[in-house]
């Protein structure tokens, strides 16, 4: 039963197969019969688990489990504490209302690596960095929260799942590695 951490790559998509404009995860990761535990959009990057057993998929990727996720975005704009307790309290989607979750400003994110290609730099508006700990993780989720309090993403980063943190295992874009699924540390299983 094999559990492979990957720092996914930006514009890769989250599928095996070949695509006509976007690297797969086939470009990084070479184990066969592993699939992702939950998805990245393209445009997204940082940690992604694959495993071959579907129990733990599930435990990795179902909102019933409520593993948190932990997401860094970069914010057009500087959000104000009203704005990051309104991403705090559930924010109303239209679709679904967002279960409540931990939203903090980041000090600093010099410990990610550069984006290739780097986010669009504006002079006269400022970006910021938050955290977010989620347990859902829908379509577009944390995109769409940020965008409905008004700093819309410009970056997302997942950094951690659960107890496993992206910076700890050391993964560079596109580096991956595997983990014992039965690790004390994983809080997965």
């Amino acid at each position: 039963m094999p559990l492979i951490a990957l720092n996914k790559p930006f514009g890769t998509i989250c599928q095996f197969s070949a695509h006509e404009k976007h690297p797969s995860l086939a470009e990084w990761v070479k184990t066969p019969g592993v699939y992702p535990a939950g998805r990245l959009d393209t445009d997204s990057e940082g940690l992604l688990l694959l495993t071959d057993d579907g129990a733990l998929q599930a435990r990795i990727s179902e909102p019933r489990h409520k593993l948190v996720k932990r997401y860094w975005a970069q914010v057009d704009g500087a959000p104000d504490s009203a704005a990051l307790e309104r991403l705090a309290a559930g924010v109303d989607l239209g679709d679904f209302v967002t279960r409540e979750c931990e939203v903090k400003r980041v000090e600093s994110a010099e410990a990610l690596w550069p984006r290739n290609p780097p986010i669009r730099y504006r002079a006269a508006i400022p970006t910021t960095w938050i955290e977010l700990q989620i347990t859902e993780g829908r379509n577009r989720q944390v995109r769409r929260m940020t965008a409905a309090v008004g700093y819309p993403t410009l970056r997302l980063v997942r950094v951690g799942i659960g107890a496993l943190d992206i910076f700890s295992l050391g993964l560079e874009p596109g580096a991956s590695m595997n983990l014992s699924p039965r690790a004390p540390w994983n809080g997965i299983v």
